[in-house]
């Protein structure tokens, strides 16, 4: 809920000036740190108060948890929406994406064994392309037949169709081959009161808007001092940022030795960020596509994935240590090409 109090906060943060650029880098770190500890207690206590209404573990690890880690990335990009910065909302999403398989599984791959569990390739894999180049299809789509790109209203409610019908079809799959949701489910500690539930949901859903609005207003001033576009500090720094949650399920899986929950986890990221994410964000006000998104971050997100869907083509019992060095390759150049190239327009 954004009461009178959070935008003006954020207004205020976004004066010109009120801050020192190493004050707002401290105000950015702070509102990612309490976005983290919100979203780990909304997940804790939607979880709890699922189980303790009968809802299978199963089921918890295949929506509930899944849907939290990327609780952030929809917090900063509905907000972002709803201040009319189409550009960050859609910079944070794509940047998540490009983030959790460029950077999080391509070093993952590099330093570990990472099985190639065909359930998961078979099925999720296939609909996190789709769900990437049927949002880049929607954009380019727009721009050629109305002169400018903007993913509207309408697609908005569409993807997030496709989300509740991923969602269905992720508890369907999740019931014939249960133990990756399984594992992520045991990882949520369970609350003992249906009350603590319910006052750790509203708590940690509070912080994460609060925490939010700091981020976008900290984030709004950091681009006007490095003249860069809002959606590429979004994409990049605040993208990251938001893609903790996935960074830290990877080191923890890894450390136990299961990285397969470390492969889902970030499949189910990048479907949700591309269904839940920019649907969640469109539903509440069309968003305008700006020229380095339709033509850097977009590319880059497809290109990832293309070359994610290549080493599952060639993984046999487990994906190949070179796959992580491609990946890699990508996401540094875009960091790289998102500082240093501007739109003609300038």
């Amino acid at each position: 809920m954004i009461t009178a109090e959070t935008v003006f906060l954020y207004d205020f943060l976004t004066n010109e000036g009120v801050f020192s650029l190493p004050v707002l880098f401290v105000i950015l770190v702070i509102s990612l740190a309490v976005m983290m500890a919100g979203a780990h207690w909304l997940v804790e206590g939607a979880a709890s108060l699922a189980y303790r209404a009968g809802v299978s573990k199963i089921i918890v690890g295949a929506t509930v948890v899944s849907l939290g880690s990327t609780a952030p990335e929809a917090a900063v990009s509905v907000l972002a929406a709803v201040r009319g910065q189409g550009g960050l909302a859609l910079g944070n999403a794509l940047g998540s994406v490009i983030i959790d398989t460029g950077l999080i599984f391509g070093i993952c791959a590099l330093v570990t064994r990472i099985p190639a569990d065909k359930y998961i390739l078979n099925r999720q894999g296939w609909v996190q392309l789709a769900a990437g180049v049927l949002l880049a299809a929607i954009a380019m789509f727009t721009f050629l037949s109305q002169g400018i790109s903007t993913i509207g209203r309408p697609v908005g409610v569409f993807l997030l169709v496709l989300l509740v019908l991923y969602i269905c079809a992720s508890i369907h799959w999740s019931k014939q081959s249960p133990e990756i949701y399984e594992e992520k489910a045991q990882a949520v500690p369970l609350l003992s009161k249906t009350y603590m539930c319910v006052i750790c949901i509203i708590a940690g859903l509070a912080l994460v808007i609060v925490g939010a609005q700091f981020l976008i207003g900290s984030a709004t001033q950091i681009s006007v001092v490095f003249e860069v576009p809002q959606s590429v500090i979004s994409a990049t720094i605040i993208a990251l940022g938001t893609s903790l949650p996935e960074l830290s399920i990877g080191i923890t899986s890894i450390r136990k030795g299961h990285p397969e929950i470390m492969l889902g986890n970030i499949i189910g990221a990048d479907i949700l960020n591309i269904l839940f994410v920019v649907g969640a964000s469109a539903a509440t006000t069309p968003l305008a596509v700006p020229w380095e998104v339709a033509w850097i971050h977009f590319p880059a997100m497809l290109l990832i994935l293309i070359i994610f869907r290549v080493c599952i083509f060639t993984a046999k019992e487990s994906f190949s240590r070179w796959c992580g060095l491609p990946l890699l390759a990508v996401y540094i150049a875009f960091n790289i090409i998102a500082y240093t190239v501007r739109s003609p327009a300038g």
